[in-house]
């Protein structure tokens, strides 16, 4: 047998390899990429981290007896686009990696996936209208969830209507599972959870705090957030000295900072979004606001937060779903975190951010679910995402009877000397926590 025909009957039945072989073997034995093929309507987005490359699709591994369509609203301009382009980089990753191992196996048949995503702008209205189109015109087998808590809450109306299997990972407000719905699925752990870990943290270091503010976006997502979080912080002995609302996506927050200030808070804490916590972090600079940590539930766990900030993002700890420092051993292509990790550094020459890893954990639930149906029929695959049970590189992926993972568990991560690392919980943590942050003036 020669050397190349062996490397190509390697590849051919990559599909029955361990699946962390696979997610690092399959780039090597795949042939020379071709041109990047198109798979989304809309345009390029130009806020993309890190200028990061397309994956190409290379020639499948096996002969495909047909397609699976898997369609998606995403963010891809617009307040959360930033956010919506890692997402969009994780559904690829999968996509790109299942092509490879052969797709996905329905009864013997091999199906490639393709993935057609319309930009909703960050509008929660839009993402409605385009899931609607996608199901009802594109005729896409499946959704993909949008990102954010309000396009997902508006997009579970279409998919029940429709009767159409949603996954998604970037929703977690729990109102999106208080509806009664039956084809909304969320692989997240919830939004109640996003900043608790954050106190458990802060409350095992010295010089231990004792107050806390908290600064939230009135998004249903970040209310759902900051209320959960008040609530523990109290339970756990902490004293909320400051509580304050402002408008979703602001970026003039100066006012209630001032205002936080004057209550000398030891931990500040914010539920929102990316650009809120840029902002937040300049201006609580500019304005010599020295609490002893700054927590946030979105920011920290993406690459533009240090790459903006630059040394101002050191010390800044965040809440998030996932880290490449976590110990799960999957039943998946990528198998585990570092697994993953390497493979989208490889892919896309960045390393991931949570939401990423969500997306794609999104569509190995679709995998597993689909394959277990042994059908393509929505109510067959709805009913058997209902019962998954199983471990995946992301972490635990079982819903109860709303749609909600509630069995995932969130980590912290802070910004150290200009890398992202794992400090909570202590059984991964990569280093120990720096606490407590020195003033501005100081650095």
């Amino acid at each position: 047998m020669s050397a190349m025909f062996h490397v190509a009957e390697v590849c051919r039945r990559s599909r029955w390899l361990p699946g962390a072989l696979v997610a690092l073997a399959v780039a090597a034995c795949s042939p020379p990429a071709a041109a990047p093929v198109p798979t989304t309507s809309a345009p390029a987005p130009t806020t993309a981290p890190a200028a990061a490359a397309k994956p190409t699709t290379a020639a499948a591994a096996a002969t495909f007896d047909g397609t699976l369509v898997f369609g998606a609203p995403i963010s891809l301009t617009g307040s959360t686009a930033k956010e919506g382009a890692l997402q969009r980089d994780g559904y690829d990753l999968w996509r790109d990696t299942y092509n490879k191992a052969g797709g996905i196996n329905v009864g013997g048949k091999h199906y490639k996936i393709e993935t057609k995503y319309y930009d909703d702008a960050s509008s929660a209205q839009q993402s409605a209208t385009l899931a609607d189109k996608l199901i009802n015109e594109d005729k896409v087998n499946f959704l993909l969830g949008p990102y954010g808590t309000a396009p997902t809450l508006q997009v579970s109306t279409v998919v029940e209507k429709n009767k159409m299997p949603m996954i998604e990972g970037n929703g977690a407000a729990e109102s999106i599972f208080s509806q009664g719905y039956k084809y909304t699925f969320g692989v997240l752990s919830p939004a109640q959870n996003y900043l608790r870990g954050v106190v458990d943290l802060v409350l095992t270091l010295d010089p231990k705090p004792a107050t806390t503010a908290i600064l939230t976006a009135d998004d249903p997502f970040s209310v759902e957030v900051a209320d959960a979080v008040k609530t523990y912080a109290e339970q756990k002995g902490l004293q909320v000295v400051y509580y304050q609302k402002y408008p979703n996506a602001s970026t003039d927050l100066r006012a209630p900072l001032t205002e936080t200030k004057a209550k000398n808070p030891d931990l500040f804490l914010n539920s929102g979004h990316l650009q809120e916590s840029l902002a937040i972090v300049q201006q609580a600079k500019e304005l010599g606001f020295n609490p002893k940590g700054f927590a946030f539930s979105v920011g920290p766990g993406t690459p533009d937060f240090q790459t903006t900030l630059q040394t101002d993002s050191n010390y800044v700890l965040g809440g998030v779903q996932w880290t490449p420092a976590l110990k799960y051993h999957g039943d998946d292509l990528f198998q585990t975190p570092e697994a993953y990790n390497n493979l989208y550094k490889q892919t896309f020459n960045y390393e991931p951010a949570y939401q990423s890893a969500d997306a794609t954990a999104v569509g190995v639930a679709f995998v597993k679910a689909i394959e277990a149906a042994g059908s393509t029929e929505p109510a067959k695959v709805r009913d058997a995402i209902a019962k998954l049970d199983f471990m995946s590189f992301y972490g635990q992926i079982k819903f109860d009877e709303r749609g909600i993972n509630v069995n995932k568990p969130m980590a912290v991560e802070q910004w150290q000397n200009g890398r992202r690392v794992t400090v909570w919980p202590s059984d991964v943590a990569e280093v120990k926590a720096q606490w407590p942050m020195p003033a501005w003036s100081a650095r």
